[in-house]
């Protein structure tokens, strides 16, 4: 009897580490800038402020996205990921994204060819999560 306790309590243990340690990872963004006019990214920032993933992840995933191909007259400006819990499955959601040339909307991208433009609101919040400035200056 007293080995199954204590199984039991090592199992409830774990249990609770490992959603803890799922929870900490959920709760990042990793940003990366292009690098030069080539199509190379390099390391930016991390975001790991849980409110502020968490506003991100929203923008994102409310956008009015379109399932298209988009061709896009240059690289992107920057691409970022974030764990994505889609369906029973673990992965990483990873975006590319583009300042439009008027500078007030973002566009972005992703690999299963889904294009959505930011409204400007969106936009502005999105960018000022990703890397700590004003979108529009």
């Amino acid at each position: 009897m007293k080995n199954i306790i204590l199984l039991i309590s090592i199992i409830g243990v774990l249990v609770v580490i490992s959603s803890c340690l799922n929870d900490m990872t959920e709760h990042k963004i990793s940003l990366q800038k292009r690098a030069g006019e080539e199509n190379a990214f390099e390391d930016f920032k991390e975001i790991t402020d849980k409110n502020q993933v968490r506003k991100a992840v929203d923008i994102v995933k409310n956008a009015d996205w379109e399932k298209a191909k988009v061709k896009m007259e240059r690289y992107a400006d920057y691409q970022f990921q974030f764990p994505s819990k889609n369906s029973s499955e673990d992965k990483i959601a990873s975006y590319l994204l583009w300042v439009s040339p008027n500078g007030h909307n973002l566009e972005l991208v992703t690999d299963d060819d889904r294009y959505v433009k930011l409204t400007e609101q969106d936009s502005a919040g999105l960018y000022e999560i990703l890397t700590g400035e004003e979108l529009v200056k």
